[in-house]
């Protein structure tokens, strides 16, 4: 599915694509100088800049070469000049410690002076065309709705979440024109305000699409109190056939499907579990051919609540009175249910193992 998504992306980005002159060139520096003034500032507003700027420092020598202060002037009006400064200080950087050429590794372009991880993997898909995933704002918004996707955008572990995301969906071949799609995706289509969704290549892939949650994806963390919940998922199946349930009220993944879920106030081992009057009332009159917790307690991060998931599978003899009110899902239908992330890593996680 991800080469899959990767290459409509690609195909769409051919076709809807801006023509900007950082497109056009194959050169580190030109596209460095576009990303820094990118950084904050908007394509229409910064294309002039890039053609003054570069004008007057096309090259790694005549920016080292020049006085601060005039470096300074021709940003003037971009605001944030640090960016300029440590531009100036990278490029002198570039003459002392590779000879006046721009670096060509990730590690080395990475290490120069104001350059985080996403201009290095901008500059090293673009001009080298190595694999490394571009991850922007607009970035974060494709990937957070086409995949239904809460974790928080702006903390450590949703930046690391959504940077894995996007490398896994990379098209090997083409790292320079994917990173272009997506970023360029989220600029026109996925907008973060009235997106295209009818018109949307993806729509019949987009998790928020189909449960109505465009407006509410991606999720910034700000100052919202997380609050830890424990769910305790049963994957109870016979036959060949396990049970869903779809979560209709007001909450978390609303109109995702779920394997049968009891949530509790505190973490419970098997054995306590077994002991509260939902499980009994559930698994009442039924013989448990097979229980097993088949992957480690998960931690699952929202914008607002801890997710403390585990999740046990049970292998029954029949389906107890209680558990028709749940759907009854042929495995082999299973891929058509949209879910939350945290049931697909599960998922995943027993297709791993089912092939050991």
């Amino acid at each position: 599915m991800g080469r899959e998504i990767g290459e409509i992306l690609i195909a769409w980005y051919e076709v809807h694509r801006r023509e900007l002159p950082w497109r056009e060139t194959r050169d580190p520096y030109l596209i460095w100088v576009s990303e820094v003034i990118l950084q904050q500032t908007r394509v229409a507003q910064g294309l002039d800049y890039y053609y003054h700027f570069t004008r007057r420092f096309p090259d790694v020598l005549s920016l080292a070469g020049a006085s601060e202060d005039e470096v300074l002037k021709y940003w003037q009006g971009l605001g944030y000049y640090s960016r300029a400064r440590n531009m100036h200080a990278a490029a002198r950087e570039m003459m002392s410690r590779f000879g006046g050429v721009f670096p060509t590794t990730f590690e080395e372009v990475l290490s120069l002076k104001g350059v985080g991880e996403y201009t290095a993997a901008a500059i090293c898909s673009f001009a080298y065309r190595l694999p490394h995933a571009t991850v922007d704002g607009n970035v974060y918004r494709v990937l957070a709705r086409l995949f239904g996707v809460d974790i928080p955008v702006d903390n450590g572990e949703g930046k690391r979440y959504f940077t894995a995301l996007a490398r896994e969906l990379m098209v090997e071949q083409h790292p320079d024109r994917y990173n272009q799609a997506m970023m360029e995706f989220g600029a026109l289509q996925c907008t973060p305000q009235s997106p295209g969704c009818g018109e949307c290549p993806l729509q019949e892939k987009c998790v928020a699409l189909a449960t109505r949650r465009v407006d509410q994806l991606p999720v910034k963390q700000g100052k919202t109190t997380v609050k830890p919940r424990y769910f305790n998922y049963l994957h109870i199946h016979r036959e060949n056939v396990t049970l869903l349930s779809k979560r209709t009220a007001k909450d978390i993944w609303q109109n995702l499907y779920e394997f049968p879920l009891i949530e509790t106030d505190r973490p419970l081992e098997f054995d306590e579990l077994c002991r509260d009057d939902r499980f009994r009332y559930l698994l009442e009159g039924v013989t448990l051919l097979r229980v097993q917790e088949r992957v480690a307690p998960k931690r699952h991060i929202l914008s607002h609540r801890v997710i403390h998931a585990r999740f046990y599978d049970l292998e029954v003899s029949a389906f107890s009175t209680a558990m028709q009110a749940y759907l009854q899902v042929p495995d082999h239908e299973m891929e058509k249910y949209a879910v939350s992330r945290l049931i697909q890593y599960y998922m995943e996680h027993l297709a791993a193992t089912s092939k050991v």
